[in-house]
């Protein structure tokens, strides 16, 4: 395994998830320290407007009671740790893939540790209807894990 984490290639991964996490780190941190709680009105289908979410992504699970965070808190490590394990395993699409979705789940889980909630800042919405609200980590898992499913929906297509 220490043999894995030191090839060359690894590292370019490293600089992706990095990537990532430091575009997160910097977009919360501008809304956090510039935002003062009042929405920025964008166009008539995006606002800017914290919210800060103490479940998972898109706001599922959120909760006040810190048995539950701190179970979720230790679940998304656990997965950071299995996302390490598969992009080492895994062949260079799959690599890339897993990389973008490990940069997004470190940044949330930065926020968790650190504000014990992950800013949430883009609000999508049309008229009344609006969409969750969520970051830039959270686009960065989103299209991870919809290009895994349509990376294997394709290779296994082309299989058969």
């Amino acid at each position: 395994m220490k043999n894995e984490i030191l090839k060359k290639e690894n590292f370019y991964f490293l600089m992706i998830v990095s990537l990532i996490f430091l575009l997160d780190r910097y977009s919360k941190i501008q809304i956090i320290n510039n935002l003062n709680e009042k929405n920025l009105y964008i166009n008539d289908f995006v606002n800017i407007n914290l919210v800060w979410n103490t479940g998972i992504g898109f706001g599922f699970f959120s909760t006040s009671s810190n048995l539950i965070y701190n179970s979720i808190t230790g679940i998304i490590c656990i997965v950071i740790i299995f996302l390490i394990y598969l992009i080492l395993k895994s062949k260079m699409t799959e690599k890339i893939l897993f990389s973008m979705i490990l940069g997004g789940a470190i940044g949330n889980v930065y926020d968790r540790l650190t504000y014990f909630a992950v800013p949430d800042f883009i609000d999508i919405h049309y008229n009344n209807f609006h969409w969750f609200t969520f970051n830039i980590a959270d686009i960065f898992i989103t299209l991870g894990i919809i290009l895994i499913i349509f990376n294997d929906i394709l290779f296994k297509k082309n299989e058969n």
